[in-house]
Order: structure tokens, then sequence, then C-alpha cells
């Protein structure tokens, strides 16, 4: 057959579209088998998270009990208030309670009500990782990715319970799909949105989610596609960007008069910069009372309401009807305070690798290694 003085080989023409075909219809089948296998991630996911959910207890009786009087006042849901007095607030900043509230609000305090929003972002976590792994390592690496986080068991455990490290996660991750978009598509605004998450992880659950920073500014300062004096340009601003979203709540916090304000649960000079520092700072890694005392102050302080030092208040420093001062700490009885030892381990290099956080998801580590070297 001649086209145009050429001549068309029917037969190899023929050939090669049929293997065109079969290409385009193994390629549909492995998109639905992915597409199944997916979708068996997700729905076991989320039956490990919601079923029989808030069955069992409440959770966390400190969380609860703040959830519970920031349903009292929009004063206490603002300052998240652990009592309905507003005399002193939890220990850590509202993003993840004002979620539960208003859970509680429609749901009634109860522990399905407090754990939801942790148990929708652990469900909604699973796709998104699987998204963000996808594009560069295949999709069947990515359903594996997905399938690893919704099978942890440690990731279930706090996911169907009211700690807020769920929502977490998810917030992070959602900055982290934001700084790989701008990478790829060289969007400064997407930058931005992803340094509008990170602060929002910063309200969640403050300096913890600034521990992705160094691996996401590395990413597009190395990779964007622009040159290199405009990446670090963008760097300088996402950072104000973050910087403006993690702090706006708490300048609103430590710029509010003491008197007509909840006393910064667990600091010792009842501010939220101390708090930040201090308490969820520097004791997390192991520093004692003394290396924080100098921290500034407000001069909004009460002497005497400093706690024990353990997040525990003296007796008789509350009243039960709060209008005994502004005591720093959880209440009293506290033993197994959130981020205790008990959870978290001592303070050192092998504190990852020792009780109880081995047992929890340091066996993931030697993959994640091998992951970075590959």
């Amino acid at each position: 057959m001649v086209v145009q003085g050429k001549t068309l080989d029917t037969k190899r023409s023929g050939d090669g579209m049929f293997l065109r075909l079969l290409n385009t219809r193994s390629l549909t089948r492995q998109q639905a088998w992915v597409a199944v296998a997916l979708a068996g991630v997700i729905v076991a996911g989320a039956f490990l998270r919601f079923y029989d959910l808030g069955a069992a207890s409440i959770g966390n009786a400190y969380y609860a009990a703040t959830v519970k009087s920031m349903l009292t006042s929009w004063h206490n849901f603002f300052y998240v208030a652990f009592e309905p007095g507003g005399s002193v607030s939890v220990d850590k900043p509202p993003l993840g309670f004002w979620l539960q509230a208003i859970s509680a609000l429609f749901l009634g305090v109860n522990g399905f009500a407090l754990a939801l929003p942790e148990a929708v972002a652990g469900v909604l976590a699973l796709p998104l990782l699987y998204a963000l792994v996808r594009r560069p390592f295949g999709a069947w690496v990515g359903v594996v990715a997905a399938a690893a986080l919704a099978i942890t068991p440690i990731t279930i455990a706090t996911e169907r319970n009211n700690t807020i490290d769920g929502t977490l996660v998810f917030v992070l991750l959602l900055a982290t799909w934001a700084v790989l978009k701008a990478v790829r598509e060289g969007r400064f605004r997407y930058l931005l949105l992803g340094a509008v998450f990170v602060g929002l992880g910063f309200n969640i659950k403050m300096l913890q989610a600034y521990m992705v920073l160094p691996a996401l500014y590395a990413l597009y300062f190395f990779a964007a596609k622009h040159a290199w004096k405009k990446r670090l340009l963008h760097l300088v601003a996402a950072t104000a960007v973050l910087l403006a979203v993690s702090f706006a709540w708490i300048a609103a916090v430590d710029l509010t008069p003491t008197a007509n304000r909840p006393y910064v649960g667990s600091s010792t000079n009842n501010t939220m910069l101390e708090l930040i520092i201090g308490h969820n700072g520097l004791k997390r890694l192991g520093f004692s009372d003394t290396a924080i005392t100098n921290i500034p102050s407000n001069g909004g302080g009460q002497p005497g309401f400093a706690g024990d030092g353990n997040g525990r208040m003296p007796p008789g420093q509350m009243d039960g009807q709060g209008g005994a001062g502004r005591p720093s700490g959880p209440p009293p009885g506290g033993g197994n305070l959130p981020g205790g030892p008990n959870e978290v381990g001592a303070a050192g290099l092998a504190r990852l690798f020792t009780q109880p956080l081995a047992s929890q998801a340091s066996w993931l580590l030697p993959a994640a290694l091998l992951g970075l070297a590959l």
C-alpha cells in the first residue's frame, strides 16, 4: 500500500496497534488491581479505627475534661481552659481540641465523639500517603506505604484515642503534598500553603510539627525549578508565613492581661512562650527545670502556682470551683501525665530503641534507614 509516495507495511502497522492495545488493556487491569488494593487498605484502616470506637473509655481524661470545659463558654473554648471556672488552660495549643469540642457539641462528650476527629484524620491520611508515594516510586509501593500506616499498631492506638497525634500527622502530610507540588510545578503559592499547614500543625502539638521542616526546606532548596537566590528568597517568605500562622494564637494569649485569661497550664511563668520552650520543648529532651528557668516572662506569673515540676498541682491550690488562683498543671494525682517518662521513655540517644517506644514503631527504623540509602 502506497500513501503519499511511502510504502506502508500494513502487517507491521497492525502489529504495532495490537501491541499498544494489549499494553493499554494490561495497564487498565493493573490500575484496576491497584484501585482494589488501595480500597481494601482504606477499608481495613477505617475498620481498625472505627470499630467499637470510644466504647471502652473517654481516652485521656485530662484532655476529655478540657473539651467538656471548653463547651461551657466561648472564653473557655478559645483559651482551651481545663476546668469550667477558666482558671487554668491545658498544656497544648487549641486546634486539635477545637475539633474535638465541635465533635462533642453535636455528639455529646463521650469516647466516640472525642476520638472521632483523630480516626477521621487517620483514615484520610491513607489515600494521601498513597498519592505522595505513588508518583516517585510507583502505584504498588504507594499501596504498601498506605498499608503500613493503616496497620501499624501504635498508629491505630493513637487514632482511636483523644490524643491529637492523628490530626498532626494528617496536616504534616498535607504540608508535604503542598511542598512537593511547589517543587514539581514551580509554583511559589504551594510552598506558602505548605508553610500554612505546618503552622496549623504547630497549633496542634507545638514544636513537634517543626520536626519535618529540615526535610521540606532541603527538598525545596535543592530541587525547586528556580535560581538558588530565588529559592532562598521563597523560603524566607515561607518562614514568615509559617511563624505568623504558628504564633497568632500564642501571641493572642500572651498579650491578654493575665487577669482576663486562664493560667497557662504546665508553665512556670504563665506564658505560652515558656510552655513551648520549656514543658513542651526542652523538658521533652530531658533538660532539667533549672535549664529553662530563665525564659522571659510577661510579668504575669503568680508565685506559688508553678506546680511540683511534674505537672501536678500542690494540694489546696484549687478548690474545685475555680476560685483558688491559677494553678499551672493538670489535676492532682496525674501520675501518668501526657508526655511523662512512662509514655516517651528516658531522654537520650537510645530512646527510640528502649521501652516503651521500641515496641511501638522503632522496628520500622531499619527499613527507613535502608530507604534513605536507596
